[in-house]
């Protein structure tokens, strides 16, 4: 069984196989988001405040924390979020970036053992990122794409996930700080996506016997209703082997879709998570006063 733990400085997060699986909150993320880059940009972080607080209320054990915005100076707004995230919630993080300077700022001001995204598998970037891996004894996010691009074909992207695994074997890096994404893709624009992220799923559990992750909102870009088809990948994803998402927990019909596929998977123990999510509270406040029904 590869566990791969995660932690702040007083809590700790395991992504396992058989393990309840792991929402990483994605909203700490101004791309996409131009009113939140423009405030990081100012110095105004009360947004990202206020996002981590909501995501780890909604049931995110992990946030994603990302400053990427251009033409800033993506190191210091970085480290900044990084501080003030851990200032206002004990959720591990995980410090996202492309730029490995920004990765060492964050990583310099985190308190805990951080899940680094990411490193892919071109070989400067893997000299680069996976050193300070080892240096930090983190864990990392592999991209499953190199030099060559994104693979149509799911059993490269499979090599190139290995190829990342045997790299972080020669840094000392375990492959069970190694969380591969298998890279999801619009299903809108290529019908096949989810059976390549699904058949991955599958060897990577199998064979490399590594956790893994995704950019889940990816599946459902540009079509309507979109939670529908993002929870319902999930579900399916989480029943190939599927151990963690960045994900959007606000939205509750891909949340539940997550808590139910637990509960299917046979993670959840006694539906424990489900009913105390789904449990009716008036009835159980009725239940804890003593509430007698009287015969009519």
């Amino acid at each position: 069984m590869t566990e791969t733990v995660i932690s702040s400085a007083t809590r700790e997060v395991v992504i396992g196989f058989d393990r309840p699986f792991v929402m990483i909150g994605e909203r700490i993320n101004p791309t996409g988001r131009p009113s939140l880059a423009d405030e990081m940009r100012r110095g105004d972080f009360a947004r990202v405040e206020a996002d981590a607080v909501a995501q780890t209320a909604a049931g995110a054990q992990l946030l994603d924390v990302n400053a990427g915005i251009p033409l800033a100076d993506e190191p210091a707004l970085l480290a900044q979020a990084v501080k003030l995230v851990q200032s206002v919630t004990d959720a591990p993080l995980s410090i996202d970036s492309s730029i490995v300077e920004a990765l060492e700022a964050g990583i310099a001001v985190y308190d805990g053992k951080p899940l680094i995204n990411s490193v892919t598998g071109e070989d400067e970037v893997l000299e680069r990122v996976l050193p300070l891996v080892a240096r930090h004894g983190a864990a990392v996010v592999a991209i499953s794409n190199d030099e060559s691009g994104i693979s149509e074909d799911p059993d490269v992207r499979f090599e190139v996930a290995r190829k990342i695994v045997n790299r972080a074997a020669d840094h000392g890096i375990d492959a069970s700080d190694v969380v591969v994404d298998p890279l999801v893709m619009p299903i809108g624009a290529m019908g096949t996506a989810g059976q390549q992220v699904l058949h991955l799923v599958r060897r990577l559990r199998s064979e490399l016997k590594v956790n893994t992750t995704c950019g889940a909102s990816n599946v459902s870009f540009g079509l309507p209703a979109r939670q529908m088809i993002t929870g319902t990948f999930l579900s399916m994803a989480i029943g190939a082997g599927l151990t963690s998402a960045i994900m959007n927990p606000l939205h509750p019909e891909v949340k539940n879709a997550v808590l139910a596929a637990d509960v299917l998977a046979g993670n959840d123990r006694d539906c424990a998570a489900w009913i105390s999510q789904h449990r009716d509270p008036e009835k159980a406040g009725s239940r804890r006063r003593g509430g007698r029904r009287r015969s009519v």
